[in-house]
């Protein structure tokens, strides 16, 4: 119709204020209760893949509490090589960051291994795992690095992994 035309401008700011007094919604209450919160907010968070979200921390214990956390069949499995890790370099030093647990030689500021949890496995990362020989089985896209999955119905080599374990704790460690 000639002279009832509405700027874009009108139009918009009309409907941003009717945007604007729409009442806000209440926030529902959780029907769990209070205690069952509580017990849960104490536990870990699982991240994607199920891997622990732990505090940054250095130490043995932030370690422990990231292997306590891990889901299944991992936890048992983890503690079994961090055990073998302490056997095999009693002086090892340890810490997590970025949720994944860190092992560098003493006297050494990097780390030469890292460990993180994903749903089907556990992936060991030599940092410096180029130089190990023979090299961990699994490529990485950043060069010097190498891996080593570990499944649930895997049969590790232990032997090799403490040979890995024994040569990369003697390479300059990767600081983080």
């Amino acid at each position: 119709m000639p002279g009832t035309t509405t700027s874009r401008k009108a139009t918009s700011a009309a409907k941003g204020a009717a945007v604007a007094k729409k009442p806000a919604k209440r926030a529902t209450r959780s029907a769990a209760p209070h205690k069952a919160a509580a017990q849960r907010a104490d536990e870990p968070k699982l991240l994607s893949g199920g891997n622990p979200q732990i505090p940054k921390g250095y130490g043995n214990a932030p370690v422990q509490a990231y292997i306590a956390a891990m889901p299944g069949w991992k936890r048992d499995a983890w503690r079994h090589f961090d055990a073998l890790i302490e056997k095999t370099l009693p002086d090892v030093r340890k810490a997590v960051k970025w949720n994944s647990p860190l092992y560098g030689a003493a006297g050494d500021e990097g780390w030469f291994l890292g460990v993180h949890c994903f749903t089907r496995y556990i992936k060991v990362s030599f940092f410096r795992g180029t130089s190990l020989k023979p090299m961990p089985p699994g490529e990485s896209k950043m060069a010097h690095v190498r891996y080593l999955d570990i499944h649930e119905d895997d049969t590790v080599d232990e032997a090799q992994f403490v040979k890995w374990l024994k040569q990369a704790s003697k390479l300059p460690g990767e600081k983080m």
